[in-house]
């Protein structure tokens, strides 16, 4: 999913085994999907577990590794998901138009709350970047 060397370098936690635990391979997966989908939640839910039981195994002393490739691919994956939202706010979303069984042409749907949505988290991001006035538009 994610082709980030900080994201996949990391050593998952030592965990007891067990089938429907936090083997290393569902770590990877887990990091992985962060990296793409920037929400710990969703991810977690992807791999088979809870957000809770990721939220521990993040707080456990010897996941530092582990910790280090969460916020390096949870960084990752909020800058995709916002640079999705931006595109698909200018470019919008393509629905095809059927007519008699053929597809003739699109319709294009633009959200301005979208991209209003992901201007503001950038922001959130980036504090400095308000902080500076332009000349001929105050802050």
């Amino acid at each position: 999913m994610t082709d980030s060397p900080a994201i996949t370098a990391f050593y998952p936690v030592p965990t007891t085994p067990r089938h429907d635990g936090w083997t290393p391979a569902r770590q990877l997966d887990f990091i992985a999907a962060l990296g793409s989908i920037g929400l710990v939640a969703a991810s977690a839910r992807a791999v088979g577990m809870s957000p809770k039981s990721a939220y521990a195994l993040r707080r456990r002393t010897d996941a530092q590794s582990f910790a280090a490739a969460w916020d390096a691919a949870l960084i990752e994956g909020q800058a995709r998901a916002r640079s999705t939202a931006i595109e698909r706010a200018l470019y919008g979303v393509a629905t095809p138009i059927f007519y008699g069984g053929r597809q003739i042409g699109e319709r294009r749907s633009f959200d301005n709350a979208l991209l209003i949505a992901a201007l503001r988290a950038s922001d959130r991001r980036n504090p400095s970047s308000s902080d500076h006035a332009s000349p001929r538009f105050p802050a």
